[in-house]
């Protein structure tokens, strides 16, 4: 339903373009957003923030749209804002915004929650089978002249073993798609949602899963109700020798709890591409903690996965300036 905008939103100082403002541009150019905003008007100009509160103020004060990464877009920044009517994360978390401020605005705040989905379903299934086989481990011991040394790292067969994946959006379901090839014995699932399962997975209690599963992995928001779900109580639960894989936030899992249970065997593995912080701190734990595959909140891109998320967020500004609401959006004031 689209929401009539709050009347400051439409002042505009005399023949004044309209301003959509990139934060700290991750992209080679911004010709995609740049054409799609064309015939409204828009000037597209990019402000490097890098995370800092103070600078997205002074950044996206004159803004008409904001388009914005990870740099935090606080109350304060929006309550600055004069003109803006959308705000657009690129990507599908937007822990980052402050959602209820920008609604008692009448500002929209929208996602794309559906781009990537085939890469970070790719990269789950990646760091999965490089944990389980090994493979970042044997590439090491080659490129040092090791040779035949697998046993001291005892591998364990797929096929078999019992799959907890937690969270069943888009991502986790096409995982799901692809792990469902390896032989997995049962897939049990929690979906807070609650959708309907294919055939050949089984909804479990979340507790459940956890004390069931030789393989866990991740697929869902960072929220406050998430925050650190994989506890210290839950990773002790795990069997001995689970493997868990996180593509989605480093704040689901409570990771001094995770680098204890990895350091000590407990757990047989991690396949992570998120962190609490990141980058990661140089010392972190988790950087020398054995059998971890680690990439750099990656999952998400391939070139096709760029123009795509910079065409759809581009289309969430244009959809709102053409008087609509946004397809995505994630601040419903009605």
């Amino acid at each position: 339903m689209t929401h009539p905008v709050s009347s400051h939103h439409h002042t505009r100082d005399g023949d004044r373009a309209p301003v959509a403002v990139v934060i700290d541009a991750g992209y080679d150019q911004h010709t995609i957003e740049e054409d799609i905003l064309k015939p409204y008007g828009f000037r597209v100009i990019e402000r490097a923030c890098h995370g800092d509160a103070a600078a997205v103020v002074e950044a996206v004060r004159e803004a008409d749209a904001v388009l914005v990464r990870e740099s935090p877009v606080t109350a304060n920044a929006i309550d600055e804002m004069k003109h803006c009517r959308v705000i657009v994360r690129y990507g599908v978390g937007v822990d980052n915004i402050h959602r209820r401020r920008a609604a008692e605005r009448g500002i929209y705040v929208a996602n794309v929650p559906d781009y990537g989905v085939e890469e970070v379903s790719d990269h789950t299934l990646a760091l999965l089978l490089s944990v389980l086989r090994r493979t970042a481990a044997r590439d090491r011991a080659v490129r040092e002249g090791m040779w035949n040394v697998a046993r001291r790292e005892p591998m364990h067969r797929i096929a078999g073993r019992t799959l907890g994946i937690i969270g069943y959006g888009r991502i986790g379901a096409a995982f799901h798609r692809k792990v469902s090839t390896l032989g997995f014995s049962e897939t049990r699932v929690h979906d807070a949602n609650g959708g309907v399962l294919p055939y050949g997975a089984v909804a479990a209690d979340l507790d459940e899963l956890i004390a069931r599963s030789d393989v866990i992995s991740l697929h869902l928001p960072l929220r406050p109700s998430t925050e650190k779900m994989i506890s210290r109580e839950r990773i002790a639960a795990m069997q001995p020798g689970t493997v868990i894989v996180n593509t989605s936030r480093g704040g689901l899992i409570d990771e001094e709890s995770l680098v204890e249970a990895l350091q000590s065997g407990h757990l047989g593995g991690a396949g992570l591409d998120v962190f609490a912080d990141e980058p990661p701190a140089p010392d972190h734990p988790l950087l020398s903690t054995p059998n971890t595959v680690l990439s750099d909140h990656t999952a998400w891109y391939s070139e096709e996965s760029v123009a795509e998320l910079q065409t759809k967020a581009a289309q969430e500004v244009a959809r709102v300036f053409a008087g609509e609401a946004p397809k995505h959006w994630v601040n419903r004031w009605d």
